[in-house]
């Protein structure tokens, strides 16, 4: 359970995510020294998702960005942030592609996934199952999948970050939005995709006031939007300043500033069915702290 006090305030607060563009556009504020927190030294630093999900796991961060995914492994040391989530929508997630359609028909596939723990990686396991399909999931660094799949290494891969939008142009043709499919089974939730967590031990009184920072900073972002994306735009590996923002509007938006009732069952169901299907460890229910 959360502490309601603490013995004593950490001078400084790191909070890590992970280096891609709507990340990147969410701690501006944070990052231009426009949103503080009185009283600590506020920083932010970049880091992979996988290794941030491993690092959670360890216990050796105090405020981070981790997959939903992860959290099947670590929730009980961590309590979920009301603000900063990037979910799934009716039209778009991750992407299972492959450079020829057909090939998903074949027996024994080889899937190469963004990191064991990613919540792409998690999507993925339960569409198959679903659909009774037999796979080998080849576990890759998120900007190894393209490669892969156009070396003919797997036979199709899962797509995260800004190669959502620029596949089809690298000649990649999509089996399965993981994002809709998930809305569309579920009677429209959004898939659970990355959150950020803060240690319980932190107490919940210096939570809130980072929670509260956390929200300043995405208020900020969109509130200077093309400041923000000027600064988010190299995070997201050579595309055009048109696909950043778009691709910022689809992770950053009103379920960034607080994740609401369906956001939070979205989770739930997405970690209990993990569960359900012995993909992931039975979940405790994850403690939500508003901003």
């Amino acid at each position: 359970m959360l502490q309601t006090e603490h013995q004593s305030q950490p001078a400084d607060i790191t909070i890590y995510h992970s280096p891609d563009a709507d990340d990147a556009f969410m701690f501006y504020g944070i990052v231009s020294g426009n949103v503080e927190l009185p009283g600590v030294n506020l920083h932010s630093a970049l880091s992979d998702i996988e290794s941030l999900n491993h690092r959670a796991i360890r216990g050796e961060i105090d405020v981070t960005a981790i997959s939903v995914h992860a959290l099947a492994y670590c929730g009980a040391e961590y309590a979920v942030l009301s603000c900063g989530a990037s979910m799934g929508g009716e039209h778009y997630g991750p992407r299972l592609v492959t450079t020829d359609p057909s090939v998903m028909q074949k027996p024994n596939l080889r899937i190469g996934s963004p990191g064991e723990l990613t919540s792409a990686t998690l999507a993925l396991r339960l569409y198959l199952k679903e659909k009774g399909m037999d796979a080998e999931i080849v576990h890759l660094r998120f900007d190894e999948v393209e490669g892969a799949v156009a070396a003919g290494t797997v036979d199709a891969g899962v797509i995260i970050h800004e190669g959502q939008l620029t596949l089809e142009r690298a000649g990649f043709a999509v089996a399965v939005d993981l994002g809709a499919w998930w809305w569309n089974r579920t009677g429209g939730l959004p898939l659970p995709l990355g959150i950020n967590v803060a240690k319980k031990s932190l107490g919940l009184p210096l939570i809130r006031q980072v929670s509260n920072a956390l929200r300043e900073s995405v208020l900020f972002s969109m509130r200077y939007r093309e400041e923000a994306l000027q600064y988010a735009l190299p995070f997201g590996r050579g595309i055009a300043l048109s696909d950043a923002d778009e691709f910022v509007r689809m992770y950053v938006n009103e379920r960034t500033l607080n994740l609401g009732e369906q956001e939070r069952a979205s989770i739930v169901r997405f970690l209990r069915e993990g569960a359900e299907c012995g993909f992931v460890p039975a979940v405790i229910a994850p403690e939500f702290i508003a901003a």
